[in-house]
C-alpha cells in the first residue's frame, strides 16, 4: 500500500507540459475549424448510422431519442470540464495529460490504459457496423457474398437458403482497419484534408436521409413511445432509456478525440474549447432529429441486429438513386470516424511513452511523416482482430464504459484544480464554479451504472492487467519517480 503513495502523490506539474512544439515533434497544422471538422467526423458514425437501431430494438424503443437526450446531457457537463482542461493543459493524451496534471500519476495511468480500451474497442465497433453497409450495397448490386464472411463467430446469420448458422469471420471489418492505417501512417496532415471532404459528404449523408425520409414517418411506429419493462432491467421502461444511454454514448466520442490532437494544433489553448464544445453542440441537434426520424420510418422491432438501420431506412423510399448514394456515402463517411479513433488510441500511448511509463517504442515517430507508424501498425493488428471476432452490441458497450469513465476523471480533475489552483489563467472556465463538474461527474456515474454486468466484468479486467503492466513496468521508469532521465 505504501508503494502506491508515491505514484498517487506524483502530478505532473501544469507548466511542464509541452506547450510549445518540439523539435522533431508532431506538427502543429489543425486550427479550430480542423477541430470542429474531426470532433463531427469522428462523433458522427456508427453510434448515429448503427447502434440507434440496436439501442432502440434492444433497449427503448422510439424513446432512444431520449437516451440520445440523456447522454447529451451528460456529455455538455463533461465537455465543458474538457474545454476547461484544455485550455489550462493542450497536450496530446487528452483526459490522461488531464489527469496527470490534477489526479497524480497512477491516475493518469488507469484514465490512459482506459482511454487506448475506448478508442480501440470504439474502432472495431465503426468497423463492424461499415461492414454491414458493405453488405447492404453488394445485395442492392445483386451481389449475395456468404454472410459468415461477414460476420463475427459469435453472431447468428441467415444462409441463402434460409437456415442458421454462426458467422466465420467479419473479412470486410478487419480490411477497413486496414485502409485507415494505411492513411494515418502518412501523417496527420493529409489524414486531416480527407477527413474535411469525408465530413462535409457525411453531413449530406444525414441531410438527405432526414429530408427524404421524413414523408415514410409512420406514426404508429411512435407507440408506444417508452414500451413498458418486460421485468428486466435495461429492456425497456425508463431502465431501457438508461440503458440505450449508456450505449449510445460512445456516439459522443468525438469531443474527446478533439483532445488528443492539442500538440498538433496552432494555438492548443484557444483552438481546443471550440472544436470540443463546437463539435459537441453541432452532433447533439444533429442526432436526436435524426433518431426521431429514423424510428418513424423503422419499426424498433426489426431492428433487432441490425448493423446498419439507415440501410433500412432509406429502402422504404423505393428511390434507387437514392439508395445506394446514401449508402455508398455511409461507407465513405465512416473513414472519417476510424481516422479520428485510431489517431486517438495511438496519441495516448504516445504522451504515456514520452512520459516514461511505456517504452520508448510508443513515441517514435517516422522522420518523414513525423507520425507513430510502428504504433500504428500494432493497434491495426489488435483492432483488426477485434473487428473480425466480436459483435457490435458488445463492441458498442465496451466503448461506452471506457468513454463514461474517462469523463467522470476530467469532472473530478476540473473540480480538484479549481480549488487547488483558482487563480490559473485559463482560456475558457466552467461557469457556475463547482456545480458543473459535479452534474457532470453524477451523471456519467448514472449511466455507467445502467450498464450491463458483463461490460463491468470486462472493465474491470482491464484495468487490472492495466495495473500490473504499471506495476511491472510504468511505476519503476516513469520520468516523474527518475528526473534524471528527463
Amino acid at each position: 500500500m505504501l508503494s502506491l503513495l508515491g505514484p498517487l502523490s506524483r502530478c505532473k506539474p501544469i507548466d511542464a507540459q509541452p506547450l510549445a512544439e518540439e523539435k522533431g515533434g508532431l506538427r502543429r497544422v489543425l486550427g479550430p475549424m480542423d477541430l470542429i471538422l474531426l470532433g463531427v467526423g469522428t462523433t458522427i458514425g456508427a453510434g448515429l448510422f448503427s447502434l440507434t437501431g440496436v439501442a432502440a430494438a434492444q433497449n427503448a424503443g422510439p424513446a432512444v431519442v431520449l437516451a440520445f437526450t440523456v447522454a447529451a446531457i451528460a456529455c455538455s457537463f463533461a465537455g465543458l470540464c474538457y474545454a476547461e482542461l484544455a485550455s489550462i493543459v493542450p497536450t496530446a493524451g487528452s483526459a490522461y495529460s488531464y489527469v496527470y496534471a490534477t489526479l497524480g500519476e497512477l491516475m493518469a495511468w488507469i484514465i490512459g490504459w482506459d482511454l487506448v480500451l475506448e478508442y480501440t474497442v470504439g474502432a472495431a465497433t465503426v468497423a463492424v457496423s461499415w461492414s454491414g453497409y458493405i453488405a447492404s450495397v453488394l445485395h442492392g448490386w445483386g451481389l449475395h457474398p456468404d454472410p459468415r464472411w461477414l460476420a463475427s463467430p459469435f453472431t447468428t446469420v441467415t444462409l441463402a437458403d434460409g437456415t442458421q448458422a454462426r458467422g466465420w469471420l467479419n473479412i470486410p471489418a478487419m480490411v477497413a482497419i486496414w485502409l485507415i492505417t494505411a492513411l494515418l501512417v502518412r501523417g496527420i496532415s493529409e489524414s486531416a484534408k480527407v477527413n474535411a471532404v469525408v465530413v462535409a459528404l457525411k453531413l449530406g449523408v444525414v441531410a438527405a436521409v432526414i429530408v427524404f425520409c421524413s414523408p415514410f414517418i409512420e406514426t404508429a411506429n411512435y407507440h408506444p413511445f417508452l414500451p413498458p419493462n418486460d421485468g428486466t432491467f435495461g429492456h425497456f421502461g425508463p431502465s431501457g432509456v438508461m440503458r440505450a444511454a449508456g450505449m449510445v454514448f460512445f456516439a459522443y466520442l468525438g469531443f474527446d478525440i478533439v483532445s488528443t490532437t492539442a500538440q498538433e494544433t496552432r494555438n492548443p489553448a484557444r483552438a481546443m474549447p471550440i472544436g470540443i464544445l463546437g463539435s459537441l453542440a453541432i452532433c447533439t441537434v444533429i442526432y436526436i432529429v435524426f433518431s426521431l426520424v429514423l424510428c418513424g420510418v423503422v419499426d424498433y422491432r426489426s431492428m433487432l441486429n441490425d448493423s446498419s438501420p439507415v440501410a433500412t431506412a432509406i429502402d422504404r423510399t423505393h428511390r434507387a438513386w437514392l439508395q445506394n448514394a446514401v449508402k455508398i456515402s455511409v461507407l465513405l463517411g465512416y473513414i472519417s470516424v476510424l481516422l479520428g479513433l485510431m489517431l486517438g488510441q495511438v496519441r495516448v500511448f504516445y504522451a504515456m511513452a514520452r512520459d516514461g511509463l511505456l517504452p520508448a517504442f510508443f513515441a517514435r515517430l517516422n522522420p518523414k511523416s513525423r507520425a507513430p507508424v510502428k504504433s500504428h501498425l500494432l493497434f491495426a493488428v489488435i483492432t483488426s482482430i477485434l473487428a473480425g471476432t466480436l459483435p457490435i452490441a458488445v463492441l458498442g458497450n465496451m466503448t461506452s464504459i471506457g468513454t463514461l469513465l474517462a469523463f467522470v476523471m476530467v469532472c473530478v480533475g476540473v473540480g480538484i484544480l479549481q480549488r487547488r489552483e483558482p487563480d490559473r489563467h485559463r482560456n475558457f472556465r466552467v461557469p457556475g464554479g463547482p456545480i458543473i463538474p459535479i452534474l457532470g461527474t453524477i451523471s456519467c456515474l448514472a449511466v455507467m451504472l445502467s450498464l450491463d454486468i458483463l461490460t463491468w466484468v470486462r472493465l474491470i479486467v482491464w484495468l487490472a492487467l492495466g495495473l500490473v503492466v504499471y506495476g511491472v513496468y510504468g511505476r519503476h521508469r516513469s520520468l516523474l519517480a527518475n528526473p534524471e532521465n528527463t
